[in-house]
C-alpha cells in the first residue's frame, strides 16, 4: 500500500480522524492538502507531519459555499491535481429531538451534508476531466443506524449515503471511485464537540468515545480501504453489529436502541 505522487485533500484536518489520516497518508508518501477552520492547528498538523512531505494548508469553514470553488482551484494550482478528496468536516450532537432548535438541526446538515457535497461538487469537474480520482467521504454508524440524541446527525449521515450512492453510479464509467467509510467509536473530541440542543458545545467526553478505537488505528485501516477502493468499509468495535442488526433483525436492533443509555 502506498500513495506515493499521489495528492490528498483531506478537510476537517486540523484534529481527530482528520489529522490522523493526514499523518497516515503522509507516511505512505502522498502530497497533502488539509483544511480546516483553524489555521494554527492545521500548522501544528502540518509540522508533525514527516520532514519530506509536501503539504499545502488551505484554511476554509465548508459552510461558506461560495468560497469552496476558489479554494479548489487554489488547490489545483498548486499541485495540479486531487488524486483522492476525504471528506471528513463534520460535527456531532447530543441532545434530543424535542429539546434542539431548529437551528441547530440545520447547522449539522449544513456541515456535514451540504457542506461535503460542495466540496465534492468543486473537485469533481476537475476529476472528470482527468477520468480519474476517487472521492471518499467519512460517514457514520449513524449513516446506517438511528439512536437517541442523534437525531440530526443521524440524518446529514444518513443523507451522505443517499447521495455518494447515486454519485458512484453516474461517474463509474468515468474511473472515479465513491468510498464511504463508517466509523463506530473512535478516541477523539467529537463527542465534547457534539452540538447540545441550543447549539452549545457538549463540553463531555463520552465513554463510549474514551473506550473507542485509537485514531491511528482508525486511519491505518481507513487507508487500506481507500487503497483498496472498497465502497463502504465499517471501523470499529462491537457497535458495528449494529449495521448488521439493522439489516437483518431491525426489529431487534429497535428493542436495543429504546434501551440504550447513549451519551
Amino acid at each position: 500500500m502506498h500513495f506515493k505522487d499521489k495528492v490528498i485533500w483531506i478537510t476537517g484536518a486540523s484534529s481527530g480522524i482528520g489529522e490522523h489520516l493526514a499523518y497516515a497518508f503522509a507516511e505512505h508518501g502522498a502530497d497533502l492538502v488539509l483544511s480546516a477552520r483553524n489555521k494554527q492547528e492545521l500548522e501544528r498538523v502540518q509540522q508533525n507531519c514527516p520532514r519530506s512531505s509536501r503539504v499545502l494548508l488551505l484554511p476554509m469553514d465548508v459552510t461558506e459555499y461560495d468560497k469552496v470553488s476558489g479554494i479548489t482551484a487554489r488547490a489545483i494550482n498548486h499541485f495540479g491535481k486531487i488524486d483522492v478528496l476525504v471528506n471528513n468536516a463534520g460535527i456531532s450532537q447530543r441532545s434530543l429531538v424535542a429539546d434542539t432548535d431548529l437551528s441547530v438541526d440545520q447547522k449539522i446538515m449544513d456541515v456535514n451534508f451540504i457542506g461535503t457535497v460542495a466540496v465534492t461538487k468543486a473537485v469533481l469537474p476537475y476529476m472528470l476531466r482527468r477520468k480519474q480520482g476517487q472521492i471518499v467521504a467519512i460517514s457514520s454508524v449513524m449513516g446506517k443506524i438511528g439512536t437517541p440524541r442523534r437525531s440530526a446527525y443521524a440524518a446529514s449521515k444518513h443523507a451522505l449515503h443517499g447521495f455518494f450512492d447515486c454519485l458512484r453510479a453516474e461517474v463509474y464509467e468515468k474511473n472515479i471511485g465513491v468510498t464511504l467509510i463508517c466509523p463506530g467509536y473512535v478516541h477523539t473530541n467529537v463527542s465534547i464537540n457534539a452540538l447540545t440542543g441550543d447549539g452549545s458545545p457538549n463540553n463531555k467526553m463520552a465513554q463510549t468515545t474514551k473506550q473507542g478505537l485509537e485514531p491511528n488505528d482508525f486511519a491505518r485501516k481507513a487507508l487500506l480501504a481507500i487503497y483498496k477502493k472498497k465502497e463502504e468499509a465499517y471501523i470499529g468495535g462491537k457497535e458495528i453489529m449494529g449495521i448488521y442488526l439493522k439489516r437483518f433483525l431491525p426489529g431487534v436492533l429497535s428493542r436495543v436502541v429504546r434501551g440504550m443509555d447513549v451519551n
